[in-house]
């Protein structure tokens, strides 16, 4: 098995930067990336204005002290106050998901980890349709997002949304249903036969009884005490007239161990490496547990690892469709602030494999490499064609803007391609002779005696044109997918 150890290296001691891994441009990217949806000029110059921890402790602390969005007025709508509820449910969910992807773009890490948890904690808005049950269970996923993950848990089980995913609603002493005690115990806490059998799942099952009462729909779902079982269980060894409450705080205290590597692998597979690094997790595992299952110190530690800013794990993971596109507009601090390209995110993620609070299943999206075939490919170049055509033909200054902003010089050609590639891929290009052809590309049709005689620059009427043309050779290549 030893061809799947992971090649990474460094422990999760902080990183100090050095001659041989400096804190330079590429690896504040490298954190403001994968803590968030793209890292801007400006966003670059900030964090290269603190220390590699200082930097990690403000994207930390920010998304900690971020307010969550204000309720929306429907937030309690129940479906006799709906007029046409097919029509007013649609309007009302696509105008919270445009608020997402703009809080996406604006706020970066706590709402990349409300998406990290949305495909942890599963649901399908199509399953359960009201909007009011979708805004409750994101701001779950907001609020919960760093905090505690029992505390978490417990408050995900009898949110509306998951209840009627997950057939917890028809779960009764009479009748038990055990999807959601299969899920709790095989994707949401210990992971797939992981200290667990299939009796304790019919015994789990027992214990979430009774949450089953909905008077209106669309409205509260409560307990009823009637339809809970309350005879004795017997789980993962362990006798009594277990409940919601106490099942929770059992299977926090039989399983910890498990639910910590499980939960810490899923945390480092997403932001760190797609292959494990079993001494790293293990640390970091210990930490959640020494903090009482709090998700925070477990994300500041890792986040400031030599491990972390390690070059093995710099330009790594293939980016979701999420990351590609508003990666590419938060880079770039290109223009998205509309319905018609909100509306054209959402719309354009889907068909890329990623479309929000619908995925595909349960084991939500598998990440990573299944992000790409060659239907998405296309897809990904096709979407970014899309909206560099538009911002050319719309904003073409602000690309003129984006280059000034990189480039040292504004006559040199090789100078401006090589700030662009260096800004856009993670690890630049690997030969001189590729960033040969990229220049190649950025210089288009102007014959080169301009440049020989430092006529040609980025004031040019054409440069916009050609800043875009060498945008859409670098985002078609490899390393672009990458982040």
């Amino acid at each position: 098995m030893e061809a799947l150890l992971s090649c990474t290296e460094g422990t999760l001691s902080p990183y100090v930067p050095s001659a041989d891994k400096p804190w330079d441009s590429r690896r504040a990217q490298h954190v403001l990336r994968r803590t968030g949806f793209g890292a801007s000029p400006a966003d670059l110059k900030k964090a290269l204005l603190l220390s590699p921890s200082a930097s990690v402790d403000q994207i930390l602390d920010d998304a900690l002290a971020l307010p969550l969005p204000p309720a929306p007025p429907w937030a309690e709508l129940t479906l006799p106050q709906y007029t046409n509820f097919p029509v007013e449910a649609f309007e009302q969910g696509l105008s919270w998901v445009r608020l997402w992807i703009k809080d996406m773009i604006r706020f970066g890490f706590r709402e990349k980890l409300a998406l990290f948890w949305h495909n942890h904690f599963v649901t399908q808005a199509e399953t359960f349709a009201c909007p009011s049950y979708l805004y409750q269970y994101h701001k779950l996923l907001q609020q919960h997002a760093l905090g505690n993950f029992k505390t978490f848990v417990k408050a995900m089980g009898t949110t509306p949304a998951m209840l009627v995913f997950l057939n917890g609603v028809q779960n009764n002493r009479f009748s038990p249903n055990e999807n959601y005690a299969r899920e709790l115990l095989e994707l949401f806490t210990l992971g797939r036969d992981n200290g667990y059998t299939q009796e304790d799942i019919k015994q789990v099952a027992r214990a979430l009884t009774g949450w089953i009462s909905v008077p209106v729909l669309c409205g509260p779902i409560g307990f009823a005490p009637f339809f809970f079982d309350d005879g004795q269980k017997t789980i993962f060894g362990k006798t009594g007239a277990w409940n919601y409450e106490s099942l929770h705080d059992l299977l926090f205290a039989e399983r910890s161990k498990e639910i910590a590597r499980y939960i810490c692998t899923k945390l480092y597979r997403h932001f760190v490496h797609p292959q494990p690094n079993e001494e790293i997790i293990n640390g970091m595992a210990k930490t959640f547990l020494d903090n009482q299952f709090e998700i925070a110190p477990v994300l500041r530690e890792l986040f400031k690892s030599e491990h972390f800013f390690s070059d093995p794990v710099v330009g790594v993971q293939i980016k979701s469709p999420m990351e590609l596109i508003l990666g590419f507009i938060k880079d770039g601090q290109f223009a998205y602030d509309t319905e018609e390209i909100l509306n054209g995110i959402y719309y354009l993620g889907g068909l890329l494999g990623q479309q929000l609070f619908q995925p595909p299943d349960v084991a939500g999206w598998p990440g990573n490499r299944a992000w790409i075939n060659s239907d998405t490919l296309n897809g990904r170049w096709d979407t970014l064609d899309i909206y560099l055509f538009l911002l050319y033909t719309q904003q073409p200054e602000t690309l003129r803007s984006l280059a000034k902003t990189l480039a040292s010089s504004p006559n040199d050609p090789s100078a401006i391609t090589s700030a662009i590639t260096g800004f856009f891929l993670p690890n630049g290009l690997q030969h001189p002779a590729d960033y040969d052809r990229a220049a190649k590309v950025l210089k288009h049709e102007v014959p080169q005696n301009y440049y020989d005689s430092g006529q040609w620059n980025l004031d040019w009427d054409i440069a916009p044109a050609q800043v875009a043309l060498l945008i859409q050779y670098l985002y078609k290549l490899p390393d672009f997918q990458l982040t």
